[in-house]
């Protein structure tokens, strides 16, 4: 399942990326980042992150 979050946070910061560069979507690009950092946020709190 974290394979798979994290495969979402990367299509979705790549699309922003894209976004960004191309001058496309407007608000779209802002709404895309916040979901990112959602993404990543939860999967700091939940304890999926890196395992040492």
């Amino acid at each position: 399942m974290a394979g798979l979050l994290w495969a979402i946070i990367v299509v979705l910061f790549v699309l922003w990326l894209l976004g960004f560069a191309l001058h496309f979507g407007g608000g779209l690009i802002h709404l895309v980042l916040l979901i990112v950092v959602v993404l990543v946020i939860y999967n700091l709190l939940t304890g999926r992150g890196a395992r040492v």
